[in-house]
């Protein structure tokens, strides 16, 4: 009776059609979504045309709307753009590519009303535009759309890319564009580029920086909003075209000498077979107030050392970054050029050094990533009195890696975080702080011996004496 009652597709097609019908209409009744989808299905008996007139209504439909897009509403409208889009990528794709061309471009279009009516901080309504810029391009690969006509039509949507929607679109239409379109893209934001602008007024004008001398201005830097624009979609286009020296070109001065820049144009340098170019870049870096250089800058400094023949060097360079900032990646690398055995001793050598880092949180975490969770027992259990139980996006992730074969430690680490919230009186974490006192009496029958640190019962009983009147915390204590 069990398998025959089961909902699939098997046992349904057994009421048979007119019974199916009765109740497709009577599961749709108050759902405007489901309606949709079936006349979506209807439409599709009828062709492609039924189809694609039936998508454009429901997109019009979706521009016209007024009304607040708020969090409960966001889900139910992304589950409807997707079925648009899916049906212009799929279904009407396939039989008229010309049609889904400009059905794709309608879906694009609602981009900037939506969000103009959206309060949806999750990022999850942009994504399905983002795709749609991907779908686009292959459907007007498809359609054999004409070079400039899409280059224009790619040229429009970027100008007016008000939420990002159209971040994607340039590298996604490369394929499409071809050498020609890209060529037509390049002239028409170059024209752009060179009509007459507006200086803002002084009082205007937005600090983002301090220089050696002077303040930096948002408008130097980058320019107004329509320069931001054009230079990107110029060093997207110059990526594209394989043009490193046009990449290079678009970064103004100043930012070129900023690390993150520079390690770009030092990558492209490299790809393009102009390493000794590269290092003079990356070189030109201003310094001036820096500790030490981002990760990116100090990776495109080793593989540029790499492409130049200086082995050694790299070597070197490799092992300075990783001493500086215990990052992994850095004593990866190093260690995998090493020969057979030599990179046990070196492995043993970061350890002795992460141990006795400054930043112990800093070593804690080198410890979880390598993973070498003995070593990070020991750490714990060398200088627990360093932890730091406010640090929430480290601490449980600790406690939770040593739990299984370092008992004692993940202890140790709970423990910090109880002792931050009860001695702040961070009453918002106090059920937390109760959850992690569970887990230390979990912890307790597994550990043999407690050294210097007190027995799980002497530890709740000094934390009674302590902060016996926090009864929103002793409340949740089971």
């Amino acid at each position: 009776m069990a398998a025959k009652t089961t909902l699939n597709a098997k046992n349904l097609e057994s009421l048979g059609a007119q019974r199916l019908a009765e109740l497709l209409i009577e599961v749709s009744m108050g759902s405007a979504a489901h309606k949709r989808r079936l006349r979506m299905e209807l439409a599709g008996n009828h062709g492609s045309d039924e189809v694609a007139r039936e998508v454009r209504k429901r997109l019009a439909s979706i521009a016209r709307a007024r009304t607040v897009i708020n969090w409960r509403k966001v889900k139910a409208l992304k589950n409807d753009l997707e079925t648009q889009r899916k049906t212009i990528a799929e279904t009407v794709a396939a039989d008229d590519p010309q049609e889904a061309f400009e059905l794709i471009w309608q879906f694009l279009a609602l981009a900037n009303p939506i969000f103009e009516r959206s309060s949806d901080s999750s990022s999850s309504l942009i994504q399905s535009f983002h795709q749609a810029c991907k779908d686009a391009a292959a459907i007007a690969a498809s359609a054999k759309i004409n070079a400039n006509v899409l280059a224009e039509k790619v040229f429009k949507a970027v100008q007016d890319d008000g939420y990002g929607q159209y971040e994607s679109l340039i590298a996604a239409m490369v394929p499409a564009l071809g050498k020609d379109g890209l060529d037509c893209l390049k002239t028409l934001f170059v024209q752009w580029s060179k009509e007459p602008k507006d200086k803002p007024a002084r009082d205007e004008r937005k600090v983002i920086g301090w220089g050696s001398a002077s303040p930096l201005y948002e408008d130097e830097i980058f320019g107004t909003h329509r320069d931001l624009t054009v230079r990107i979609a110029l060093q997207e286009i110059a990526d594209a075209q394989g043009d490193v020296d046009a990449y290079i070109a678009q970064q103004p001065e100043k930012t070129r000498r900023m690390p993150m820049t520079a390690a770009d144009i030092a990558n492209r340098l490299v790809s393009a077979g102009r390493a000794k170019e590269a290092l003079e870049v990356l070189n030109s870096v201003d310094a001036t107030g820096r500790a030490d250089m981002p990760f990116e800058w100090q990776l495109a400094r080793v593989e540029t050392l790499e492409a130049l023949g200086q082995q050694e060097e790299a070597q070197t360079y490799r092992w300075t970054c990783f001493e500086q900032s215990l990052h992994d990646q850095h004593l990866r690398a190093f260690l995998k050029r090493l020969p057979d055995f030599d990179d046990l001793e070196a492995e043993e050598k970061a350890f002795a050094h992460a141990q006795a880092f400054p930043d112990v949180h800093q070593a804690l975490t080198f410890f979880l990533n390598w993973p070498a969770p003995a070593e990070a027992a020991k750490l714990v259990m060398r200088r627990k009195a360093e932890l730091d139980g406010n640090l929430y996006e480290l601490m449980p992730l600790a406690a939770e890696a040593l739990a299984e074969k370092h008992p004692l430690a993940a202890t140790i680490v709970l423990r910090s975080m109880i002792d931050f919230t009860l001695d702040s009186g961070r009453s918002s974490r106090y059920k937390h702080a109760a959850r992690h006192l569970a887990d230390c009496a979990l912890l307790a029958p597994h550990i043999d011996d407690f050294g210097n640190a007190r027995s799980h019962d002497a530890y709740v009983a000094e934390l009674k004496r302590r902060h016996g009147r926090k009864h929103g915390f002793w409340s949740r204590v089971t």
